[in-house]
């Protein structure tokens, strides 16, 4: 229904005025002479217009004009009927042939719009998964690094026992060279206190050898026991220093093992990175294709605006005519108008 405002008389006038002036009445220039009036209510009254105009197109024009010149005008109006359906059907066959060019281009870009969405999909999903995997192998590059660190600071403390053992060993040697100093000292003082005890003995008793040798045998079991002793003492000695080596040599064992896992696990970490780098270059190389499919459908989008562009041109744009065809020519129009009354509502 026609809203009030705007009357069927106003969209006439302003009609004729388009077609004085050779120009096809359309919703857009009958508002812009009318200055206001909504454009659903103009295409009514325009349609009106046009059904009516269909209705007295066959009507033939008054008897009461000379035969000849009724004869000439009827012949007129018949070649002007011939040559403006003619030219509609021409028309109507290009706007056919561009709307279907139009449609068939548009299906397209449709579909090559759902190819695309569908591989971002499944790139934003592989993507995901990939970001997913980064984070995994992170945590675990994270793990291998604080285990790392905890062999590292068992190293350290090995090396640091290393280190308390081997001077435990040189304090065992160095007691050990000391006390052999020390017997070997009293080794020589107590032979030159016996030499002397001896000397002496001889010079006083000189006659009493039989009590010098008891003396002297008694120096000699002295002196075994002594040694026997010492020797004793140099075996606990060289005992304890085995013992301090064969802890060496496991410490040494164990630190050979701490420094294998720690060049393993250092190994892994660089795999890790490696591996780390080679995701980052994936997930650079994904984004650059999203964007360059990003940019695809935004060249797909403004074509398909474009051709939305030239279907519109297309259908609303009319040929005019010059001189005594201006009349076949607005008929002409009107049919075609007619085949555009869906876009002026939609408008």
């Amino acid at each position: 229904m026609a809203r009030s405002g705007v009357t069927y008389k106003d969209v006439q006038r302003a009609i004729d005025e388009l077609l004085t002036r050779g120009d096809a009445p359309s919703v857009q220039k009958i508002r812009e002479i009318l200055g206001t009036g909504s454009f659903t209510t103009i295409s009514e009254h325009l349609r009106e217009w046009r059904q009516q105009r269909e209705e007295n197109r066959d009507v033939p024009p008054p008897r009461g004009m000379p035969a000849a010149l009724q004869e000439l005008a009827e012949g007129l109006w018949r070649q002007a009927q011939e040559s403006a359906n003619q030219a509609l059907a021409h028309y109507r066959e290009e706007a056919d042939r561009k709307i279907e060019e139009a449609r068939e281009a548009a299906a397209d870009a449709h579909r090559q719009a759902e190819d695309a969405r569908q591989r971002e999909t499944a790139l934003a999903s592989h993507l995901a998964g990939t970001e997913q995997r980064l984070e995994t192998l992170s945590a675990e590059l994270a793990t291998r690094q604080a285990d790392n660190e905890t062999l590292r600071k068992a190293e350290q403390r090995l090396a640091t026992r290393l280190a308390e053992a081997e001077s435990l060993l040189q304090r065992h040697r160095d007691e050990a060279a000391r006390v052999a100093d020390e017997h070997q000292q009293a080794m020589q003082a107590r032979e030159a206190e016996h030499r002397e005890k001896l000397t002496r003995e001889e010079q006083r008793h000189e006659s009493a050898e039989t009590r010098l040798m008891a003396l002297l045998d008694q120096a000699r079991q002295e002196r075994q026991a002594q040694e026997k002793a010492a020797a004793g003492r140099e075996e606990q000695q060289e005992k304890r220093l085995a013992r301090q080596e064969s802890h060496l040599q496991e410490a040494r064992a164990r630190l050979a093992e701490e420094e294998k896992r720690h060049r393993e696990t250092d190994w892994a970490r660089r795999q890790a990175e490696s591996l780390a780098d080679t995701r980052h270059h994936e997930q650079a190389l994904l984004q650059a294709r999203i964007d360059e499919q990003k940019r695809h459908l935004e060249d797909q989008a403004q074509r398909v605006r474009s051709l939305e562009e030239q279907l519109h041109r297309c259908l609303w744009q009319t040929p005019t005519t010059k001189g005594n065809e201006a009349e076949g020519d607005t008929d002409d129009e009107e049919k075609s108008s007619e085949k555009r009354e869906p876009t002026d509502d939609a408008q």
